[in-house]
């Protein structure tokens, strides 16, 4: 695939390229010799036929966000499905749309396991979680969950413009759109036929973790946006330190004598190979004498060594907003698992547990909630400014 320079005109063309759009694309004589010449002539061209179609459907959703990442495993499904979750919790009409195409973990992180999508003359029907959240993903059209997708660039393609062409999403407030990692095919189709159609994404949400080996693949993603004229409203900083509440915290301890080459006598053995005694109810009660309520108590560590500043860092230097700062939180995990937001009471996560039951929030919902209240705010924010200036430009 030629590599674009600006517009429709490949960084390395010949001189008077007419452009990959054109008729002449591949057959001019300004095109002989390029290194081009081939895949432009092969190439469809003409406007695409999809498009007015998608800008239909499109029409009638106010807000876009992308939630991307050039790295992959760094939470980028778990910020998607947690955002569609609060911003359904503040009673606006939202969809999610999982363009993963060869991992979708949205149908798991949603609780929709095992559903079907269904076509109507209307089109395409997304899968409900609520009256007010609508899910659409391959997860949902294959025939066996452990099913490969093995598809190529141009197939991945035509079912991401089928998902914006063919879901009847209904009015929403809110379409998020959880991406896959990196900035290759699926990027470029998902910015190309939101920013054509004339309903252009708000802006995307970018997911790192703070060490180097993330940042570095996220800075790419990052000026990938820029160039395709997609708006960053920020970064958000995931499994940044572990939270824990204190009663979830387990103490052991290794006496002198059991660590090798400290002495004769050895350790106690524990029955799982190591020399250690389990000293947490002792711990715990040590910390009750000067904490009343351990739940209110939490326990703070860094995971992952940000050897050169982590988000905040690589925000300040490539001017974009950091949103927040998500820990690793097993009550996060645990919700992803079963397909609930977080922000609800933890005793409405546990398997099997009653009606009604209830507990603290998780440790990361304050952190969590926050983001979201800031995305929104970007959002708001933005429309309010293209309205401004379109009213400023009428008058």
């Amino acid at each position: 695939r030629p590599k674009m320079a600006s517009g429709e005109v490949p960084e390395d063309a010949n001189a008077h390229c007419p452009g990959t759009a054109s008729e002449d694309a591949g057959k001019g004589n300004a095109c002989a010799g390029c290194p081009n010449q081939q895949a432009c002539a092969t190439a469809p061209k003409g406007p695409d036929p999809d498009l007015d179609a998608i800008a239909q459907r499109m029409s009638r959703i106010k807000h876009k966000v992308l939630v991307l990442s050039g790295k992959g495993g760094v939470g980028k499904s778990t910020v998607s499905a947690q955002l569609a979750f609060a911003l359904a919790a503040q009673g606006k009409e939202v969809g999610l749309l999982d363009i993963d195409i060869c991992g979708p973990s949205i149908p798991k992180m949603l609780g929709l396991e095992g559903q079907e999508v269904h076509q109507s003359a209307s089109g395409w029907s997304p899968v409900y979680v609520e009256d007010n959240l609508a899910v659409m993903s391959i997860g949902f059209m294959l025939p066996n969950p452990d099913e490969a997708v093995i598809w190529r660039g141009p197939r991945k393609n035509g079912l991401i413009k089928q998902f914006l062409r063919d879901v009847e999403w209904g009015e929403l407030d809110y379409l998020v759109v959880d991406a896959p990692p990196g900035t290759s095919d699926e990027h470029i189709t998902i910015a190309q036929c939101l920013g054509v159609t004339g309903s252009p994404a708000d802006g995307a949400v970018i997911v790192t973790t703070p060490q180097e080996v993330s940042i570095i693949d996220v800075r790419k993603e990052i000026n990938f946006c820029r160039k395709v004229g997609l708006p960053i409203l920020g970064v958000v900083e995931n499994m940044a330190g572990l939270a824990l509440p204190a009663p979830a915290l387990r103490f052991s301890y290794l006496p002198a004598a059991a660590v090798p080459g400290a002495g004769p006598q050895g350790g106690a053995d524990t029955g799982n190979g190591h020399a250690e005694v389990d000293v947490t109810e002792r711990v715990l009660e040590l910390l009750r004498t000067q904490f009343h309520d351990l739940g209110q108590l939490t326990a703070h560590a860094e995971v992952f060594h940000a050897s050169k500043g982590g988000a905040a860092h690589m925000c300040q230097d490539m001017g974009v907003a950091l949103l927040g700062r998500l820990p690793l939180d097993p009550a996060l995990s645990r919700a992803a698992e079963l397909g609930q937001p977080v922000f609800a009471p933890l005793g409405a996560q546990q398997e099997g547990a009653k009606p009604g039951a209830t507990s603290a929030a998780a440790v990361c919902a304050p952190a969590l909630l926050a983001i979201v209240g800031k995305v929104v705010a970007l959002v708001e924010q933005q429309r309010q400014s293209n309205g401004n200036g379109a009213s400023q430009m009428q008058t």
